[in-house]
């Protein structure tokens, strides 16, 4: 049996602030849409950031690739969409895909990594008893 993939999606439009000198979208600009997503994917399944943090914990990304298909220029609109993939390890693992909302084609592709460590910055080894209980709420094992 497949593991559960948990989804989310976000629209957003291109602004000025976010472009270089040509229009188009500059690559520092890319980690900040793959955290709107994870916000967005947070507020869906009620595991965000300020969720974490009540419980004592925080979820560092310590790994991130982005892959670039296409320009993403100033003035469009895009959707990034984000895809939980559950593990074993006290692990959060998403993969990303950003397409342009007028035709879907495919712009970035993006993947991270997170894992958690407690308020005095421990790594965690397993995962933490809200997280579990989180697991156990959307039927992920």
């Amino acid at each position: 049996m497949k593991p559960t993939e948990l989804k989310a999606s976000k629209e957003f439009d291109i602004r000025f602030s976010e472009v270089d000198s040509m229009g188009v979208v500059w690559h520092g600009s890319y980690p900040l849409y793959l955290e709107d997503a994870r916000e967005e994917w947070g507020r869906k399944y009620g595991f965000g950031y300020l969720d974490m943090m009540n419980n004592g914990f925080y979820a560092p990304i310590v790994d991130m690739s982005i892959q670039y298909k296409r320009p993403i220029f100033y003035g469009m609109r895009a959707r990034v969409d984000i895809t939980y993939h559950p593990t074993v390890a006290a692990k959060l693992i998403y993969d990303y895909e950003i397409h342009d909302a007028s035709d879907d084609s495919l712009l970035t592709t993006g993947h991270t990594l997170q894992v958690f460590m407690d308020k005095e910055y421990k790594l965690m080894l397993e995962y933490p008893p809200f997280v579990i209980e989180w697991k156990k709420r959307w039927n992920i094992e």
